[in-house]
């Protein structure tokens, strides 16, 4: 996969597309903020009344607010894996369908797979990566393996905000491809320095800051409440945190929002404080849905507005997520209910940074240029979802769900975005054809996946 990808975009031409052009001249900024397990409806701009969060509110208004966007996987590590690849992360094995065990240190995203970091450097890019990475816990499975120049974070998919323990009992903070002194602070505090700082050692060349936060992931800790994981102690079975009320969670998720939203804020003002914002473009969004509830008594933990379900489901809760793109001068304020994926990003950036894509199309994602500036129509396509025996097929506002042997589900999401009234009895034809292209689908990823399961 590597060599055909990198093969591709060797033999690409410019094209005369005005993002092209402009790219060559003044390559633009990219700035990824992904938050962790943030819920549909958890900031003000998409509904929440509990949360303040004025920063994301304003980035929000200046810039376009996508209202029908998806991550590619319902959990942590698939929605990762596509994003970086602009792939379906069905292509690396069905591994990547769900979240990467740090407790069996699972191999992580294949060397061999292209990454939008490696690809932006090639041009020129500075890369850099400040937070959790969850895609491999050992070189060569590492950021800084796989096309960023500095990286510091945590590999596994949780730690405590405050002493930062895995839920194995091992310390998990990095420096490149070293486990660093545990630095002391908040995570999110600890994360947004390091990407400020990036920014201001960088200013004067094009780079490309990749931010995904921890928060609001448990252990649910706002920067008040106590540390809990200690080095040498199991925590699989108390892995949430010190919560007194596990019937309300939601003081604890408030905090660690809020404390995101000011991250974002800090964020925004270096790139002011440095002269950048008319030269970079700021994507904020989540790689999952949040949780409502979980096993134990945890309930009122995150908001998912009218949507069914939660993460690591394939209803709406689980994958539809907050995202917004902002580029003050360049983006106009809009509102668009455009069909976009998160594995979307990879040939966008790409686009931005001057390399069109040729006619193979190396990704599965599209180039969202056009949609960003223009607020034009995006063609229509299926998207796919998959996660251990669950399955789902998107097209246009119908959406078809399979859970392990159930019977099939059909709703039709213009009409009923809750999920709600189950129409395949009644869509006999289109339940059969939609299964069809999930099987297609299916195919053709585990083709793909043979590479590099073999």
């Amino acid at each position: 996969m590597k060599l055909h990808l990198a093969t591709s975009l060797a033999a690409l031409a410019l094209t005369a597309s005005v993002f092209a052009a402009a790219a060559e001249e003044k390559r633009p900024n990219i700035v990824l903020i992904m938050a962790d397990d943030l819920g549909y409806g958890d900031v003000g701009c998409y509904g929440s009344t509990v949360n303040r969060t004025p920063h994301i509110d304003q980035l929000a208004a200046g810039g376009l607010r996508l209202t029908d966007f998806h991550t590619n996987g319902p959990m942590c590590s698939p929605t990762r894996a596509a994003m970086l690849t602009g792939q379906y992360q069905s292509r690396f094995g069905r591994r990547f369908e769900a979240a990467l065990s740090g407790a069996n240190h699972d191999p992580g995203l294949p060397p061999a797979a292209v990454t939008i970091a490696e690809v932006l450097r090639a041009k020129g890019y500075a890369t850099g990566m400040f937070g959790k990475w969850h895609l491999g816990y050992e070189s060569p499975y590492l950021p800084t393996d796989q096309g960023f120049d500095e990286f510091r974070g945590l590999v596994s998919g949780d730690g405590d905000f405050h002493t930062r323990v895995d839920r194995s009992g091992n310390p998990d903070w990095w420096r490149n491809k070293t486990l660093s002194e545990e630095p002391g602070g908040y995570t999110t505090d600890l994360i947004t320095k390091d990407s400020v700082t990036f920014i201001e050692n960088h200013r004067d060349e094009p780079f490309f800051l990749y931010v995904p936060h921890l928060a609001i992931h448990f252990p649910w800790q706002g920067p008040e409440d106590p540390p809990h994981r200690e080095v040498g102690k199991d925590y699989q079975k108390d892995k949430w945190g010190i919560i007194p009320d596990r019937s309300n969670v939601s003081p604890h998720v408030t905090a660690m929002v809020e404390s995101l939203d000011r991250s974002v804020g800090e964020i925004i003002a270096a790139l002011e404080k440095n002269d950048l914002t008319r030269n970079t473009l700021v994507i904020f969004t989540s790689d999952n849905g949040g949780y409502r509830d979980y096993a134990g008594g945890f309930e009122n933990i995150s908001e998912m507005g009218p949507l069914r379900g939660q993460k690591a489901t394939l209803y709406e809760g689980g994958h539809r997520v907050p995202a917004i793109f902002s580029w003050p001068g360049t983006i106009a304020p809009a509102v668009s209910d455009e069909l976009v994926m998160t594995f979307d990003l990879f040939p966008t950036f790409i686009e931005l940074a001057g390399i069109p894509v040729d006619s193979e199309k190396p990704f599965d994602g599209t180039n969202l240029t056009g949609l960003i500036f223009e607020e034009e129509p995006l063609a229509p396509r299926r998207f796919f979802w998959r996660m251990r025996a669950d399955k789902a097929v998107r097209e246009g506002q119908w959406k078809l769900v399979q859970r392990g042997k159930r019977p099939v589900e059909l709703y039709h999401l213009g009409n009923d975005i809750g999920e709600t009234t189950n129409l395949a009895a009644s869509e006999p034809e289109l339940v059969g054809r939609l299964l069809g292209e999930l099987a297609k689908w299916e195919a053709d990823v585990d083709r793909t996946a043979r590479t590099f399961e073999n």
